[in-house]
């Protein structure tokens, strides 16, 4: 009974419970997986494709009647040739790009804008590459029948609903104008249409916006969701990472890096910089409140030795050359270790003659 009753403590450790490193996101983000809602960038398109047909409507119409006017008086009265077919099209494309130039610019600003909101700079090809995965039937119809789909499905109605509803309540609102229109001049019913359809446009898109804020963050949990890790995953990355020789040798730089900016930072204490000269610099600092005798604050070789003295110089910091007593603190003691016993005599010297140096001064 009791074997039945004990729990496989396995079994839990492939349950994907720990959120996402920074490691597996920088991955994932890398592949173009994202927390992003198409809804969104469509809403912002076409928010800023109205705008721009409202503010540019005018000049978009005066340039189309334009077109229109020089087609039926100049155009029509010409011969049918071959110079004169690519004269009219070639005369209508540089029309059209005109008026659609404005449009085109817009939207895709406008479309760049409302993914760099969400998501930041991010290129990458990877979606682009071919996977069997992606035309496999088994996989497709899972993703059929997944709630993800369900969700979209769900989406789709609730678009078409408040598109309809907004388009009915507008139509609804203008009945009686548009029942007028027959008692209307074409100026002016072209003039009410293009109003209504503006207005439901701009309706449509709020709709949409207000859809996709809420669509923004079911993409978020959802991606969340996914992005989760078993605790095997976590320490099998963790192994991974530590056991990279390049990651190991670029953390031990960097803490190398670290390690010799906070000893450079203690030279400007030092009492005296015991060189030499070239090959070895010895940073001393003697407060009786700290230690009870000298103590190293910062020490180095070659090209460290040098910035030490440039250190030292820059701070006031007097600097002394004396080559065996150099080369024997370098080796026989670390930073932060109190001079060995050995050297007393020798650094109490150094000391008295700078600290005599310094009452002079």
């Amino acid at each position: 009974m009791r074997n039945l009753l004990r729990l496989d403590l396995q079994f839990f450790a492939g349950e994907k419970t720990e959120k996402a490193t920074p490691k597996k996101r920088q991955d994932e983000r890398k592949k173009g997986k994202v927390a992003k809602s198409q809804d969104i960038n469509t809403a912002i398109l076409l928010l800023f494709t109205f705008i721009i047909l409202i503010v540019f409507g005018g000049s978009i119409k005066n340039s189309m009647m334009d077109f229109f006017t020089h087609s039926f008086t100049e155009y029509i009265q010409w011969d049918v040739t071959e110079n004169t077919v690519h004269q009219v099209f070639t005369g209508a494309a540089i029309e059209a790009a005109k008026m659609l130039a404005p449009i085109m610019v817009i939207s895709i600003i406008a479309g760049l804008a409302a993914n760099f909101l969400q998501i930041g700079f991010l290129f990458t090809t990877e979606p682009l590459k071919f996977d069997l995965k992606k035309i496999d039937p088994i996989q497709g119809a899972k993703r059929i029948f997944s709630i993800r789909a369900l969700v979209e499905l769900l989406k789709s109605l609730l678009k078409i609903v408040f598109i309809g509803t907004i388009t009915f309540l507008v139509i609804w609102i203008n009945k009686d104008e548009m029942m007028m229109l027959s008692f209307k001049t074409v100026d002016g019913a072209l003039a009410f249409f293009g109003q209504v359809t503006v207005i439901m446009a701009i309706s449509a898109t709020i709709a949409l916006l207000f859809l996709a804020v809420f669509d923004y963050a079911y993409q978020r949990y959802d991606f969340e969701k996914n992005m989760k890790m078993s605790k095997q995953d976590v320490k099998d990355e963790y192994k991974n990472i530590e056991g990279d020789p390049l990651i190991k040798s670029k953390i031990k730089e960097r803490q190398r890096q670290m390690a010799t900016r906070r000893m450079m930072s203690e030279v400007p204490n030092a009492d005296v910089v015991i060189t030499n000269p070239t090959h070895f610099a010895i940073a001393i600092k003697y407060d009786e409140t700290k230690a009870d005798a000298p103590y190293i604050v910062a020490k180095g070789s070659d090209d460290i030795a040098m910035k030490i003295k440039e250190v030292a110089k820059k701070n006031g910091v007097t600097t002394v050359e004396n080559k065996p007593l150099a080369r024997a603190l370098y080796k026989a003691a670390e930073i932060g270790d109190i001079i060995p016993e050995e050297f007393f005599k020798a650094v109490a010297e150094v000391l008295a003659y700078v600290y005599k140096l310094e009452k002079k001064a």
